[in-house]
C-alpha cells in the first residue's frame, strides 16, 4: 500500500516549505522556497552553519553592511537548495519593497544577477513578490524579461485574477491562514475539509484558471493540518512544511483526487483594473488584513536576520 505523500506526488508538484537544508535532503521535494522567516530558521540549522559563517565572513571583508548580507545570504541559501532539488528555488524581494513596482524589479534582478554569479541560471528561481497591485506589476515587468515569479500572500479572488492577467509563472494562495481568519471571525473550531474557507477559495481559483485556459501554476500554501492538503488533492502544486510531510508519508489510506482541469465549470473570464482590484480588496476585510499582517511578518523577520547577522558580524 503507498502511503499517501506518494500517492498525492502521482498527482501534484509537491514542494517543501523548508529552507533547512537537512529537511530538503529528507523529503526531495522538486521545488523548495526561502523567504526571511526560512532563512531565519536556517541560521540556526547546524546543517547551513558552515555556508552561513562564509557568507558572514565575505560580507565582513567586502565592507558590506548587515542589510547587505542578508541579501546574499538569502541567495547563498537559495544556491545551496538548487543542488538538492531538480526543480526551482523560490526567492523573496523584501517585504518593505511591497509597495514600490520599480524597486522591487530592481531587487529582483539583483538577485537574478547574484545567482548567476554563483553559476546558478534564472530558470532555476522563482522571484517571490507580494501580491500587491505593485508587486504584481513587478512581476509582470519580471514576466516580460523571462524572469519567472511566484506570487504570494495571496488571499483572494481579486489577486488571483490580477496575477494571471500579468502573466505570473505562479500563484501561491495561502489556505491556513484564510482559515485562521474565519475560524475567529466565525467562532469556531475547526471545518469539514470541503467547508473549509481556505479550501473553498483555492478551488475557486484553480476552477477559474483551468477554465479559462490559464497557465499560471496555482501552489497551495500554507497548510493547518493534512485534511487540508487532500481536500486539494490534484492542485498543480502544493508546498507543504516538513511536519505535514511527515503525517502524510505516515497516513496509509486511499486519497482520491479532488481537483483536475477535466473538471473545471466553466467559469467566466473577469476583467480586473487597479480600481477594481483595489475597491474588491477593499470589500473583503480577509485579504486586507491578512496581505497587511503578512507583508509585516516577513518584515519583522527580515529585521530579525539583519539583527542577527549585525551580532555575528560584531
Amino acid at each position: 500500500m503507498t502511503n499517501v505523500l506518494d500517492q498525492l506526488r502521482q498527482m501534484t508538484t509537491v514542494v517543501a516549505d523548508t529552507g533547512e537544508v537537512a529537511a530538503v535532503k529528507t523529503w526531495q521535494p522538486v521545488d523548495c522556497t526561502t523567504n526571511p522567516s526560512l532563512v531565519l530558521n536556517a541560521i540556526k540549522d547546524p546543517a547551513s552553519e558552515a555556508l552561513i559563517a562564509r557568507e558572514i565572513e565575505a560580507g565582513r571583508k567586502a565592507g558590506k553592511s548587515a542589510a547587505e548580507v542578508v541579501d546574499t545570504l538569502t541567495v547563498a541559501v537559495g544556491a545551496e537548495l538548487t543542488t538538492l532539488v531538480p526543480g526551482r528555488v523560490s526567492t523573496e524581494v523584501d517585504a518593505r519593497l511591497s509597495f514600490d513596482t520599480e524597486a522591487s524589479v530592481a531587487r529582483a534582478r539583483a538577485i537574478i544577477a547574484d545567482y548567476k554569479a554563483r553559476g546558478i541560471e534564472k530558470d532555476r528561481i522563482l522571484i517571490k513578490l507580494a501580491s500587491t497591485w505593485e508587486g504584481i506589476r513587478a512581476a509582470e515587468i519580471l514576466q516580460k524579461d523571462g524572469i519567472d515569479c511566484n506570487l504570494t500572500l495571496l488571499f483572494s479572488m481579486a489577486q488571483a485574477v490580477a496575477c494571471a492577467d500579468a502573466g505570473a509563472y505562479l500563484i501561491s494562495p495561502f489556505v491556513g491562514r484564510i482559515t485562521d481568519w474565519y475560524k475567529k471571525a466565525e467562532g469556531v473550531d475547526s471545518y469539514a475539509p470541503d467547508e473549509d474557507p481556505g479550501v473553498k477559495s483555492v478551488r475557486r481559483i484553480y476552477d477559474y484558471y483551468k477554465s479559462n485556459g490559464i497557465g499560471t501554476v496555482v501552489m497551495g500554501a500554507s497548510f493547518r493540518n493534512i485534511d487540508q492538503i487532500k481536500a486539494l488533492a490534484g492542485c498543480d502544486n502544493l508546498t507543504i512544511s516538513p511536519k505535514l510531510l511527515d503525517e502524510l508519508a505516515k497516513d496509509t489510506g486511499d486519497l482520491p483526487r479532488v481537483l483536475s482541469p477535466e473538471k473545471a465549470s466553466g467559469a467566466p473570464k473577469v476583467e480586473m483594473d487597479e480600481a477594481t482590484f483595489r475597491w474588491e480588496m477593499n470589500a473583503d476585510a480577509m485579504a486586507t488584513e491578512k496581505l497587511a499582517e503578512g507583508i509585516r511578518n516577513f518584515d519583522a523577520d527580515h529585521k530579525k536576520l539583519e539583527a542577527l547577522v549585525s551580532e555575528r558580524m560584531g
